[in-house]
């Protein structure tokens, strides 16, 4: 006999078992009454709110606040659950990392139109100046405008060949700058600061027409200018939220006046501003200004300028940098793969001449070893999120709109599935006989280079040439070892980061003709 008092109880059993029933019939009933798959695999307790963390769950926030970065006990626990997909709440968003080079296509390629916006953020809003550029703001008529811009105007292969002459200055001023610290008392070379510098340089030169900010030093070495703002993009880069206002206001300081000035020279004066002697535009600045629309007003604003020339800017130094950074690191700790790179150099260019632009197609082996770095050891753990705008069933899991996927550049890379010896620095691996012409470019995502997709890079061309006459360039012009007392290179990647460590300070000594260098 059920007592009146007892009532309310047994009701209140009743609605949380109806919910727990409806919860289980949506993982396994669609609405038209057929099956459908499941949510991806969460770890043993439970998808790991951050947040707002249940009793059930408080031994996996403990373990999350103890085991910084995110990136570490994400891949961790990925490990122990031996899975591809997994499904993390991280706060109030669920997230979803990939480390499976199919699965990874799947989303890019098969449903790259419903994975093609991104999440928002206050970092990314700070420093996308409000959501108006083209890498990390959501999918948007804005976003649709400002990639036909970069695609059409500033990566065209035609901008691409006008702008040869810039970046073959730039690096004769690299040769010209690692000659004059092997002359030194030391002969040390910090390759980082060079490796970072110099793409910066690159950019500098093509966006602005000029590689400093102020006076050049005799050396062509960095100001203290430069340094502070390949620093302060670099800061950008890692994203820490309370560091990210100050370092775009620190890059903004250098950009806008020099954007200002420009734009409002060119709006004066148009193409008969004596400053200019033709009436093409000089640098990428200048294309960007002088973009105009169906009814011949500026197509863009100085907001949309200044926030884009920020994006270039980010967007060409870290993979360039980093890349060639880890392969000196791995090359100088294995010399015969330094030197079979020098004889592939001195077999197609020969010691008379520098290496130049058109060289790069059939430097294979350099390539390669490029090609080992960005697999090995990738710039960031994972690339920009996804963002589901609409449910979706990839490689048989439910992702529900709004979740965030991760594509894990540390996952694929290291996948014993994919890569046979995935720990090691083999640059033999991307010399297949089926393959005429090494890229660094890779389609099948078996690791993460330069990424594909609706949302992958737009500028290869820019970030192969870049990325292959840096390493070039030092390998060709110098011999390379570590620095006295030092036996090897310490290969540890930083606890917080990706980066190598320490910085990579090495020995340099000439090995062309006097003739050769700057």
């Amino acid at each position: 006999m059920i007592s009146a008092d007892s009532i309310p109880l047994l009701f209140i059993v009743l609605i949380l078992f109806l919910i727990h029933m409806t919860k289980l019939m949506f993982r396994s009933i669609h609405k038209n009454g057929r099956s459908v798959p499941q949510l991806p695999p969460v770890p043993p307790h439970g998808p790991s709110p951050v947040v707002s963390c249940p009793v059930a769950h408080r031994w996996l926030c403990a373990r999350m606040l103890h085991q910084r970065p995110t990136f570490r006990w994400i891949h961790r626990l990925m490990k122990e659950m031996d899975t591809d997909i997994a499904r993390f709440r991280l706060g109030n968003v669920r997230v979803i990392p990939v480390t499976c080079p199919e699965i990874a296509r799947e989303f890019l390629k098969k449903h790259g139109a419903i994975f093609s916006s991104r999440p928002t953020s206050m970092a990314t809003r700070i420093y996308s100046g409000g959501f108006l550029t083209t890498i990390l703001s959501p999918y948007s008529d804005q976003w649709k405008k400002m990639r036909r811009v970069i695609v059409s105007e500033i990566i065209s292969p035609k901008r691409h060949h006008c702008l040869q002459g810039r970046r073959t200055e730039e690096a004769d001023n690299l040769v010209k700058y690692i000659y004059n610290r092997s002359e030194s008392s030391s002969r040390t070379v910090n390759l980082r600061t060079v490796a970072r510098q110099y793409p910066g340089n690159v950019i500098r030169k093509l966006m602005f027409g000029k590689r400093c900010f102020g006076e050049e030093r005799a050396d062509d070495g960095t100001t203290v200018a430069e340094e502070e703002h390949i620093e302060a993009i670099f800061t950008i880069l890692n994203g820490h939220e309370r560091f990210v206002e100050e370092a775009t206001r620190t890059v903004n300081n250098y950009h806008d006046p020099i954007i200002d000035s420009r734009i409002g020279k060119w709006r004066r004066f148009g193409n008969s501003n004596q400053e200019f002697t033709s009436d093409e535009p000089h640098d990428l600045l200048d294309v960007l200004i002088t973009l105009i629309d169906a009814e011949g007003k500026p197509l863009l604003t100085p907001e949309e300028i200044k926030a884009q020339v920020t994006e270039i800017m980010f967007a060409t130094i870290d993979n360039p940098s980093n890349a060639v950074e880890w392969a000196m690191a791995e090359m100088i700790n294995q010399p015969k793969i330094l030197e079979t790179a020098m004889d592939e150099l001195d077999r197609v260019v020969d010691k008379e001449r520098l290496v130049q632009e058109c060289d790069i197609p059939h430097l294979n082996y350099i390539k390669a070893c490029i090609r080992e770095a960005f697999r090995l050891h990738p710039i960031a753990p994972f690339v920009p999120p996804h963002m589901a705008m609409s449910d979706a069933i990839v490689a048989g899991n439910f992702i529900p709109k709004g979740s965030h996927v991760l594509l894990s550049r540390m996952g694929l890379r290291r996948n014993p599935k994919v890569w046979n010896k995935p720990l090691e620095f083999r640059p033999e691996r991307h010399l297949t006989s089926d393959c005429t012409e090494v890229q660094l470019t890779e389609p099948d995502l078996r690791f993460i280079s330069l990424s594909i997709g609706r949302r992958g890079c737009v500028a290869p061309l820019l970030g192969t040439t870049m990325t292959v006459m840096l390493l070039t360039r030092m390998v060709q012009g110098f011999y390379w070892k570590a620095s006295l007392d030092v036996k090897s290179i310490n290969l540890d990647e930083s606890l917080e980061d990706m980066f190598l460590a320490d910085p990579l300070v090495t020995q340099a000594k000439p090995r062309l003709p006097l003739h050769l260098y700057p």
